[in-house]
């Protein structure tokens, strides 16, 4: 298994450009199952997770080819099997996806328990209590079971606030009869997008960014063609690259709508930025010093639904805050084992206390020394890569494929910044 060998200690210079949204690209081409005309997406991001999706449909009977870098083409016109492979399925998260549009399409579907990240448990409670609703019979052994004879509108509150539930509900209920409106929805980004397309294929979703979505159904879908939006959470692992190296990276076609409250957040590290059009600016002088509370408080940084703090963003603060001058509390709420990597930044000489599964206090600066480090997950596999960069010294990162399940062409895009990466035989 490859590995990455990073020599640090080198400020990041130069222009770089993120890969499409893979919180976005995912759903979306589960959504062109909804349809049996071709739809084509631009900028979507090569990258491990997309690529498993992109087999599932393919063995679900769906037509994908390359019509140009980044560009797929796509046609779900025969639709020949309900039960995916069991072995890809498991291999990430967005599996579950499948089951909104394949009820609405064909009303059943077989699927393996879905994989992903392993940072606690990742309920899919929410899920099938929202497809029932619809209508949809639901049975869970070794597989789940969907089939529906007709999906019907219905008031739907969601028991939490998750995005692939929200997600596949409205997938569901684009094709349903009669109206549906989902509360306590998810409102991130990648689902505001997802609606988007949706309304541009022809279905009518209201309340869009809201945490209220009101779905009126209809017969059918449309093709067409869409470009995935920019992946914020590689913009901001790029930023935390640049400000921790001391360098200095402009970001094109960044999207900076989105980053409000990671903007909050991080100027509480003594983090900033300037937006110029739609590119962001990271200059080489910043603070790095953590602005306290009133009264002279630790502050504290939490992670919350959109538009909150990012979960997937903890990591990268983390490694930040190591490089600055002051203490800070984090508190991941929403998953009980993302903070596990934390050790391994202790062991690179950060000082760091974990107070509980949820919870810790950086004080910095520390002077992080070079390791050899194994990718847990995605995020905390580039809070490593991160922290390798502004280490004095070489540091080797194993079971990199994680990483690469999230960041296209990482480890050249990191070389076209002056970054000393190389990929080698693990």
């Amino acid at each position: 298994m490859d590995q990455f060998v990073i020599t640090g200690g080198l400020p990041l210079k130069g222009i770089i450009r993120p890969a499409g949204n893979k919180n976005a690209a995912l759903p979306l081409l589960a959504a062109c199952l909804l349809t049996d005309q071709p739809v084509v997406l631009h900028n979507v991001p090569s990258i491990g997770d997309v690529l498993t999706m992109r087999k599932i449909l393919e063995d679900l009977g769906v037509l994908v080819e390359s019509v140009g870098n980044n560009s797929w083409r796509l046609q779900a016109n025969n639709i020949s099997s309900c039960q995916p492979n069991s072995m890809l399925c498991r291999l990430i998260r967005a599996s579950i996806l499948l089951a909104g549009p394949m009820l609405a399409r064909q009303g059943q579907l077989q699927l393996a328990p879905p994989g992903g990240d392993i940072i606690g448990r990742r309920r899919l409670d929410t899920h099938m209590l929202a497809l029932k609703s619809l209508g949809a019979q639901i049975t869970a052994n070794e597989h789940f079971k969907f089939r529906a004879n007709k999906l019907r509108g219905a008031n739907i509150l969601l028991d939490e606030t998750s995005v692939t539930a929200t997600e596949n509900v409205l997938m569901a209920a684009v094709l349903a009869t009669g109206t549906t409106t989902v509360r306590n929805a998810a409102s991130e980004p990648h689902v505001q997008e997802l609606c988007q397309f949706l309304n541009a294929r022809g279905a009518r979703i209201s309340g869009i960014g809201s945490n209220v979505l009101t779905i009126e159904g209809v017969t059918i879908l449309n093709g067409g063609e869409h470009t995935i939006g920019p992946d914020y959470l590689e913009v901001v692992s790029y930023i935390g690259a640049a400000a921790v190296t001391g360098g200095q990276v402009r970001i094109e076609g960044a999207g900076p709508n989105h980053l409000d409250m990671v903007e909050i957040a991080f100027s509480r590290l003594g983090v900033h930025w300037n937006v110029e059009g739609d590119d962001i600016l990271v200059p080489s002088t910043q603070a790095m010093t953590v602005t306290p509370d009133l009264g002279d408080a630790i502050p504290k940084i939490d992670d919350a639904t959109w538009p909150g703090f990012p979960a997937d963003l903890m990591s990268i603060a983390i490694v930040i805050a190591t490089q600055c001058n002051g203490t800070v509390l984090f508190h991941e709420k929403l998953f009980e084992s993302r903070l596990y990597f934390v050790d391994k930044l202790a062991g690179m000489g950060a000082r760091i206390i974990v107070c509980d599964p949820h919870r810790c206090i950086v004080q910095g600066p520390n002077t992080l020394h070079p390791e050899s480090l194994e990718t847990p997950d995605i995020r905390a596999g580039m809070a490593m890569v991160i922290a390798a960069l502004c280490a004095q010294g070489q540091s080797v990162i194993r079971n990199i494929s994680q990483i690469e399940r999230g960041y296209e062409r990482i480890e050249e895009k990191l070389r076209g910044l002056g970054a000393q990466i190389e990929r080698v035989p693990g």
